[in-house]
């Protein structure tokens, strides 16, 4: 959609914004151990999942069956190696309050920072130029510090598929989705120390949790998955693997 019409559209875009926040449920975070190791043989590979309410787990009951969840899970399993993760998420972060959440409270060194962000900075509105320093800045820091030796960024969901959303609005938002997803593609692909996974998704309702915008298992799964086994198979030093 370009942006005059964008323009055009607005009155209506910011009403109908308006009457979906205050008709969508609201979800709790997934309960669960935000920390664990899962066993193996060899060095341990240390992870770190930061991010707003996806990677919190908004839209399940456990944190087993968020994504990090199944990102922990796959990561062993593809890998054979202990792994020692930690979770620090909460609900309706964007990506430039995730950084501020992980600087009030450093966590421990990791091999591999999984970011989970982006959905609301497209509910912000925030220009995908913009986002994407708000990313740089946030893996800046998280190399720089040592608190991790690599940074994967998750990709925004096809937000034009939310069935909570109604149109035009769904449209916009997933036009928004897909900008700020390949402009972090393109920075990414910059960077050695950072990267970018591109994950198909199909959604609707029957994948979807009950207030039909955030994920819901079936989701979850497919995402946990595709990173733990990237993270096993692309980021893990060759001498730790099996």
């Amino acid at each position: 959609m370009s942006l005059t019409l964008k323009l055009m559209l607005s009155p209506l875009l910011i009403a109908q914004a308006i009457a979906t926040r205050r008709r969508a449920p609201v979800l709790a975070e997934a309960v669960g151990p935000r920390a664990g190791r899962l066993g193996g043989r060899g060095r341990a590979t240390h992870v770190l999942i930061a991010g707003d309410s996806s990677a919190a787990g908004v839209g399940v009951a456990r944190q087993a069956q968020s994504v990090a969840g199944h990102l922990t899970h796959a990561l062993q399993q593809r890998s054979g190696r202990p792994v020692q993760w930690a979770l620090q998420a909460r609900s309706g972060l964007t990506t430039r309050q995730v950084h501020h959440m992980l600087q009030a409270a450093p966590p421990a060194p990791v091999d591999v920072a999984v970011v989970i962000t982006g959905v609301n900075d497209v509910i912000e509105q925030l220009p995908s130029r913009r986002a994407v320093q708000h990313r740089e800045a946030l893996a800046d820091w998280l190399l720089g510090e040592g608190l991790a030796a690599h940074v994967l960024f998750a990709p925004l969901p096809p937000m034009h598929e939310f069935p909570l959303l109604p149109q035009p609005l769904r449209r916009v938002m997933g036009d928004d989705a897909r900008r700020h997803n390949q402009a972090l593609a393109r920075w990414a692909s910059t960077r050695r120390d950072v990267s970018f996974l591109p994950i198909a998704l199909t959604l609707g309702g029957d994948v979807m949790a009950s207030d039909g915008f955030h994920p819901g298992e079936p989701v979850y799964r497919v995402c946990g998955e595709a990173l733990g086994r990237f993270i096993a198979d692309e980021l893990i030093p060759t001498e730790t693997r099996t």
